[in-house]
């Protein structure tokens, strides 16, 4: 978006395509008369990573603002999660017997998105990983609904490819993980976890951590599937070991289906 407050001046883009177009010599074929910001060699310098963190901060919230997204609701959730209808090739019989979550999660943003859209599309935009297994469900439930969806993806050597329901302008792709959960809660109005590995637990201790701390405030932070979360974790001994308090248990809730987790979110709401 061209901002009229520097209308006078030359933009970056001609300059750009100036510097491109100069004669061939062995000093414009020299990387130190490339432009600063052209010069992706420069960029990737260890040097410049600070320069890198603002970069990728700033570049998804600048879009979602002129795209006008106010708050939304996050997924997070195992990638290797398998849709129902292909749950007979999931790597174990666990995972199959966890794909009823795919369809939950696809539920719950299906009518997230329709809530949304009432606000045009600017509060309780579905946001998630980008990737595939429950992110996948996200954001085809926001699709189901017609509506936007964010894909926070990163590169990874694995699972690096955007699903195919995010929306397109809406699709981020990170290099830095801090960034990227920064952008999962800067807007967020509640987060719901469903079963998932390491990533999924890091980004719930995060999450948690901030809230527990009063770094961000209380929300609806809803855990999906009580059965798995209290057989990985033991959250009881945690507190009678007095390593958290027992108050940090209710920073968070367990739910089953898609229609508890809305209605927690709507009650939450209305009483504030």
């Amino acid at each position: 978006m061209k901002d009229d407050r520097t209308s006078q001046f030359r933009d970056a883009h001609s300059d750009r395509n100036t510097a491109e177009q100069v004669p061939d010599t062995p000093q414009t074929r020299a990387p130190a008369y490339r432009l600063a910001f052209n010069d992706n060699d420069f960029l990737c310098r260890d040097e410049l990573r600070p320069v890198r963190l603002q970069l990728e901060l700033l570049k998804p919230e600048m879009i979602q603002n002129e795209r006008g997204i106010e708050s939304t609701v996050v997924l997070f959730g195992g990638a290797r999660i398998p849709d129902p209808e292909h749950k007979e090739g999931a790597r174990t019989k666990t995972l199959a017997d966890l794909s009823h979550y795919y369809d939950e999660a696809r539920k719950f943003a299906q009518k997230m998105t329709e809530k949304s859209m009432q606000t045009y599309g600017r509060e309780f935009v579905v946001a998630t990983g980008g990737g595939p297994g429950v992110m996948e469900a996200g954001n085809r439930g926001a699709h189901d609904a017609g509506g936007n969806s964010i894909g926070l993806n990163i590169v990874l050597p694995h699972e690096q490819a955007p699903n195919e329901y995010v929306t397109p302008g809406l699709c981020f792709n990170f290099h830095y993980f801090a960034i990227r959960k920064m952008h999962f809660l800067m807007r967020a109005k509640a987060v719901c976890v469903f079963p998932g590995g390491f990533g999924t637990l890091d980004e719930t201790f995060e999450a948690l951590t901030l809230i527990q701390t009063d770094r961000m405030k209380p929300m609806p932070f809803l855990m999906f599937g009580k059965e798995f979360w209290t057989k990985i974790i033991n959250w009881e001994a945690l507190s009678e070991a007095g390593t958290i308090s027992p108050e940090d248990l209710k920073l968070f809730q367990f739910v089953e289906t898609a229609d508890e987790a809305i209605d927690i979110i709507d009650t939450f709401y209305s009483e504030i």
